[in-house]
């Protein structure tokens, strides 16, 4: 739809930022770019590595990033979040705007980033982005920048927090892989590039501003990159902020372009967040007393594998994770879909590279092979939510003509059942929290973030 209103348009503290005389509107909604860390624009980029390689690689770094926690002695830690991440955003903060490229996880509830002041250095460097550069927010150059006191509600809002000498707000923020971020609570000015193509008939990207952001101002970082964009159902992650400041509301969704394709993903906020593809289910969030943490609940009725449907006695709550490769479900659950798909695919076994993680791996050149043979896969969720799988959403193609079934078991190690990015690669997701529900629709994700226009 093309612009009607062109200049700057205040609404209730979220200003849409627009070069004079030129034509803005994010028509309620405004998406950004999700890079995936593996990806050739990811400053984790490694050249050397195969498609399959680097699909192992993730599936690996997602298993081991389980563990347990370590909480501090004095009790100044965060909840039990992810500490596996998958995916990038970039984020201008403060003013002048200093770009930072960040981890996002809808398992974390705290927005966090590199911090320095003035001449001090960080306490460790942060990796270089795409180009060699690196980034870290100089908190003494902004003008908008400002400390949160011990009392208040935005140091309420952060876990893990403590007062200061001075009765200023810091935190200490933990992850299960023994990483760790900790510093100074603040809040900052976030300003947010609109998706390429949001805006029809503008000759210039309009930016999305939001003052007084609550963030973690980290100046002791264990952790490589450059911070964290937590979209947890949480007071103070980025979501919540949004919808508290803005008239977007409380929803975001995202459409994960396969990984073999190299091209961004869409996250996507406000209006732009509505699923409305053809064939969209919707199912209600769920109550989760085994997650730690805010994350996205929902509940598994039952699988159907072909004719064959696996459905179990009592409920089964699985959080639904971008961070998390693989689909990780309770044994009673996984153990008959096994069964099921070994009797309907008809291809020679294959030892599987990993026999922790795979149980389930065929000789094929690749899914397109698996989909001839495929036998059909539907998720059933609560509320009637029938969710058609396809075979690059169960299967990962790995090395030497081997495909492996992308689901594992939940184990002590990694107690929490998930529905893993390879299982919604192709989905839009769309996750609103006024409302309690996720909604699930095919896509060709590949499509949801266009190039760049030839802005003038």
């Amino acid at each position: 739809m093309a612009c009607t209103m062109c200049g700057a348009l205040l609404l209730l503290g979220l200003v849409l930022i627009l070069t004079p005389l030129l034509c803005g509107c994010t028509g309620g909604g405004f998406s950004v770019e999700l890079t995936h860390r593996d990806s050739p624009g990811s400053p984790f980029h490694d050249a050397s590595l195969t498609p399959q390689a680097r699909w192992l690689a993730a599936v690996w770094r997602s298993y081991a990033g389980s563990g347990s926690d370590s909480p501090d002695p004095d009790g100044a830690v965060s909840e039990v979040v992810s500490g596996s991440f998958e995916y990038f955003m970039h984020v201008n903060i403060g003013s002048p705007r200093t770009r930072m490229l960040a981890l996002v996880d809808s398992g974390s509830d705290l927005v966090w980033l590199r911090c320095t002041n003035g001449s001090a250095s960080p306490a460790s460097p942060p990796p270089a982005e795409a180009g060699g550069r690196s980034s870290v927010f100089d908190l003494s150059s902004s003008s908008t920048y400002g400390r949160v006191g011990c009392q208040s509600d935005p140091c309420r809002s952060v876990p893990g927090t403590s007062c200061d000498a001075a009765s200023f707000c810091q935190y200490t923020y933990s992850y299960l892989d023994g990483s760790s971020s900790s510093g100074l609570v603040a809040t900052e000015t976030f300003t947010f590039d609109d998706a390429p193509g949001g805006c029809t008939g503008c000759r210039e990207r309009p930016q999305l501003q939001v003052p007084r952001v609550t963030f973690g101002c980290a100046t002791t970082v264990h952790f490589a990159g450059n911070g964290i964009v937590g979209l947890a159902d949480a007071e103070s992650s980025l979501i919540n902020q949004i919808g508290a400041a803005t008239s977007l509301g409380r929803r975001f969704s995202y459409c994960l372009a396969p990984f073999f394709s190299d091209v961004s993903s869409a996250l996507n906020f406000g209006a732009r967040a509505a699923v409305t593809e053809p064939d969209a289910v919707t199912t209600p969030m769920v109550q989760h007393s085994s997650a730690v943490g805010a994350y996205y609940t929902v509940e598994i009725v039952a699988l159907r594998v072909g004719n064959t449907t696996v459905k179990l006695p009592s409920r089964s709550p699985v959080i639904v994770d971008s961070g998390t490769v693989l689909t990780y479900l309770d044994k009673e659950l996984l153990d008959p879909i096994v069964e099921a798909l070994a009797r309907s695919i008809k291809l020679p076994r294959k030892q599987s590279p990993k026999p922790e993680l795979f149980s389930l791996c065929y000789e094929a050149g690749g899914l397109e092979v698996l989909d001839k043979v495929f036998p059909g896969v539907t998720l059933e969720l609560g509320g009637g939510a029938l969710v058609t799988l396809k075979a690059e959403n169960v299967f990962v193609d790995l090395l030497l003509r081997t495909v492996c079934l992308a689901m594992a078991p939940v184990t002590p190690e990694r107690p929490v059942a998930a529905i893993g990015n390879i299982m919604q690669q192709n989905m839009h997701v769309g996750y609103d929290l006024d409302k309690r529900t996720i909604t699930f629709a095919p896509a060709d994700c590949a499509k949801s973030y266009p190039s760049p226009p030839a802005f003038v």
